[in-house]
């Protein structure tokens, strides 16, 4: 009897002390009111990061640490896609400067540029010029040759300016007069005026081969190519011309933690202004920011290393597997675009696409309204695929055919080079130029001047002159150039066919 009392009391105490702890919101005072449970927290919330507690609202120790973490890491993925084309302007100023100091070095592909260098997305079908012009000392001439297409970008890959056919100087060549950031001092007359953003900016531009012949595209450039200080206008220093073709460099950024040092470096170096609040605050909130040491802890750096391989495999998802429908050319077709848009700043209609943006950084380099915009024979047009008629990815160990129908809309001459996916240069194998082109001599012109291009580790019979060699084990894309694109491009009243898998 007396257990079974105790037991009672027991139950009495349990009771009275569930009533005393009732949630505050059940009891009535005189200002409460019906609160939404949509605007509060529960104890326990299962989320992707595991479970959350808090108390009232107040969240534990160790969902504060989940949480935190969390944010850097998203924010590092975003850093990492946002600042896509600083790393990358850094990288191929880099490149220029293994070669001698910026305004005075032109590294130039004499024979090309071919697969031994690690550019992004370059061709081998013109004579590339690229120089790195740095303001900080002032305003810099640029004597551009004629007969050129190119553009100087600034530090974070925006466009400046256009220079040769697409520039002002329409193709006759001219000098150019680029001012650093926030310059008032004087402008003489006589000179194309161009601002930039940035102390730093990426100047190339391309000769073009005349009749099979390189040489006059090389003599042009080391005749007529001259950057010098505005100060110096009467005594310019000289020039150094280094030729680029066949040797092995890297101009591609890196997709591990050492991104970050890349970017930090650029944001180090130019003016605050450089780039806008929201990207600044996005780059201080990991660390990155002007005047400051790039310095993260051990706990940051593992967060940002994790962050750049989620970034970097972000953008690889956004270039090879793009979910935006609009990146096709053409209805049930694997051809893609580069430029989403069709504008050089990625902001079609006043808003900012930030997977376009990162689809052409991520594999390429130089924004132009030239590569963008409409132009009926002038500039040049892109169209990429990574897979086959089928939607496969293609593969370096089986067998392709491409035809390219009759009239083939180019002004000037059109182009097919293969890439490798991993570093979207060049893909390397016995071939200096993984290529085939209008220009090469040789290649072999159906009756109704259609072409039929083949891919695969040998060639088929009789067909050599018409094929790229790829390797088997290892993937690959390509991009087709139309130099002088004319209007059944734009209409789409000419189409490339899909990449065909040959059984």
């Amino acid at each position: 009897m007396k257990r079974k009392s105790t037991l009672v009391i027991l139950l009495l105490f349990t009771l009275l002390a569930a009533l005393t702890t009732v949630d505050a919101q059940q009891v009535k005072y005189k200002m409460t009111t019906d609160i939404p449970a949509s605007i509060t927290t529960p104890d326990v919330v299962e989320t992707s990061l595991g479970t959350l507690k808090f108390f009232d609202g107040f969240p534990d120790k160790e969902t504060v640490k989940k949480v935190y973490d969390n944010l850097d890491f998203e924010r590092g993925v975003q850093a990492f896609l946002t600042a896509l084309p600083a790393a990358s302007m850094y990288a191929m100023r880099n490149g220029i400067r293994s070669f001698g100091p910026e305004n005075q070095t032109v590294i130039i592909a004499e024979s090309l540029l071919d697969s031994r260098s690690l550019f992004l997305t370059a061709n081998s079908e013109t004579v590339y010029n690229s120089l790195w012009l740095d303001t900080k000392d002032g305003p810099l001439v640029i004597e551009v040759p004629p007969r050129v297409l190119g553009m100087v970008n600034d530090f974070w890959d925006r466009y400046v300016t256009d220079v040769g056919k697409p520039g002002p100087d329409h193709g006759k060549g001219g000098k150019y007069l680029l001012l650093p950031p926030g310059y008032t001092g004087n402008v003489p007359e006589g000179y194309f005026v161009v601002n930039s953003r940035t102390y730093g900016n990426l100047m190339f531009c391309r000769g073009f081969i005349v009749d099979g012949d390189l040489q006059p595209a090389i003599e042009n450039t080391r005749k007529n190519f001259r950057v010098y200080p505005l100060a110096r206008a009467t005594n310019p220093p000289e020039m150094n011309f280094v030729n680029i073709s066949g040797t092995a460099f890297n101009t591609v950024f890196a997709g591990d933690m050492s991104f970050f040092g890349q970017v930090a470096a650029v944001v180090q170096e130019e003016p605050l202004e450089a780039a806008d609040p929201e990207t600044r605050g996005l780059l201080a909130s990991i660390g990155i920011r002007k005047d400051k040491p790039f310095a993260p802890d051990e706990r940051m750096k593992g967060i940002l290393a994790d962050a750049a391989a989620v970034g970097n495999a972000t953008a690889r998802a956004i270039v090879f597997t793009t979910r935006d429908p609009d990146a096709y050319l053409y209805p049930n077709s694997v051809w893609k675009v580069l430029y989403l848009g069709n504008d050089p700043a990625f902001s079609p209609g006043g808003l900012l696409n930030p997977d376009a943006r990162t689809l052409y950084f991520y594999c390429g380099q130089g924004v132009s309204p030239a590569v963008t915009v409409k132009m009926v024979g002038v500039g040049s047009q892109y169209a990429t695929t990574d897979r086959d008629a089928a939607g496969r990815y293609l593969d370096g160990s089986k067998n392709y055919r491409l035809h390219l129908p009759p009239s083939i809309p180019i002004n000037d001459f059109w182009s097919l080079i293969v890439y490798d996916p991993q570093t979207r240069s060049m893909l390397q194998t016995d071939q200096r130029f993984p290529s085939i082109s209008s220009q090469k001599k040789g290649v072999i012109v159906n009756p109704d001047s259609s072409v039929d291009v083949w891919f695969g580790p040998k060639p088929p019979s009789g067909k050599e002159a018409n094929w790229i060699q790829t390797i088997p084990g290892k993937g690959w894309w390509t991009i087709l150039r139309l130099y002088g694109p004319l209007e059944p491009w734009f209409d789409k009243t000419w189409k490339p066919g899909e990449i065909e898998l040959m059984e």
